[in-house]
């Protein structure tokens, strides 16, 4: 038997603070199937979600038969962005390479757009990870009354209001100050990594990298080579006999 939800209190976070924005290059820019204008705009679209749920996709972790889903209509954004999130990549590179507070924590920061409040959502959320599974969480995220009264069905989600008036920076991106992999899993995988090289590496330009022909090449063969010959003999000129040295005539 699931678990309710645990209650937890809101924070007054940025997000939950209406106020008037001027907007700018700094805005977040909203992707919604509700002003496409051609087939780029929907190519747009599911690039941003890429970056949204994964941050970077490769041609491997692209979900095709959803983004044939999406173009033709038979789905909606909120369904192609529980696919990504219920995807073998989402499920390979978050879920199993951390703890459910972790993956609580980036999952409701791409889905809702916002950082968890406190520690008691972490838990809530991890409870229901825990007593209903990915599916199940991803669920009630997607239906909560947030999400839908933020994003609805039809517009992709983004970080809200990351920019605050009067501040000279805002939030940090999600994908910056909240890594894959937290402390312990780093650790675990091995990083930061500390390489000590005990050669000397130097760098050439181009312009000055020997070519073919030139007697540079050659230098270190020619330093290689150890000729060896006849040893000077040392002569003092006090014993040289001048007299037996004259030839006679």
């Amino acid at each position: 038997m699931a678990l309710p939800l645990l209650e937890y209190s809101p924070t007054s976070q940025n997000q939950r603070v209406a106020g008037y924005e001027v907007p700018g290059d700094e805005k977040p820019r909203t992707y919604s199937t509700e002003n496409l204008l051609s087939a780029t705009d929907m190519d747009d679209l599911i690039e941003a979600a890429y970056r949204q749920i994964f941050f970077h996709a490769f041609t491997s972790d692209r979900e095709r038969f959803l983004e044939s889903q999406l173009r033709s209509g038979q789905i909606t954004v909120r369904d192609f962005v529980r696919g990504l999130l219920l995807s073998n990549t989402y499920r390979n590179s978050f879920y199993n390479l951390n703890s459910n507070y972790r993956f609580v924590e980036q999952t409701v920061q791409r889905v809702l757009g916002r950082d968890v409040y406190d520690n008691r959502e972490k838990l809530a959320w991890s409870i229901t990870v825990a007593t209903k599974g990915i599916v199940g969480f991803v669920d009630d995220l997607l239906n909560s009354e947030e999400y839908l009264a933020a994003f609805g069905y039809d517009t992709l989600p983004y970080q809200r209001r990351r920019v605050l008036p009067g501040r000279a920076e805002g939030e940090l991106p999600f994908n910056i100050k909240s890594p894959r992999y937290d402390a312990y899993h780093r650790r675990q995988l091995g990083f930061p990594q500390v390489i000590w090289q005990t050669t000397v590496r130097t760098y050439v330009p181009q312009d000055k990298q020997a070519r073919a022909g030139n007697p540079a090449q050659f230098l270190e063969m020619a330093r290689s080579i150890s000729p060896k010959g006849n040893i000077p003999q040392k002569i003092s000129a006090l014993n040289i006999d001048f007299e037996r040295s004259v030839p006679r005539r």
